[in-house]
């Protein structure tokens, strides 16, 4: 899990952890988000729910600064939530 100095406040006040898109497979609709830590953190689009106005793959860009929760899955941690500050 991302550690505590990897929160804080993105967009309107929420609280997630804190990141940038590092990769985005475009085809695959997948990518990875770059932890404050420098930990790389895996997610498939499809299994992500995205919060804000911004809600669609296009939306992403690498470098994007964004917040984001985790989840464990059967294949590790993954990203299950991004939110593209306003």
């Amino acid at each position: 899990m991302p550690d505590e100095s990897e929160t804080g406040p993105v967009g309107n006040g929420d609280k997630f952890y804190q990141g940038v898109i590092h990769s985005l497979q475009r085809g695959a609709q997948r990518g990875t988000i770059r932890a404050a830590s420098g930990r790389d953190i895996p997610f498939v689009f499809a299994y992500v729910t995205m919060l804000g106005s911004h809600r669609d793959f296009d939306d992403l860009y690498e470098g994007l600064r964004v917040g984001y929760d985790v989840s464990w899955t059967s294949r590790g941690l993954r990203v299950s939530v991004i939110r593209i500050p306003d």
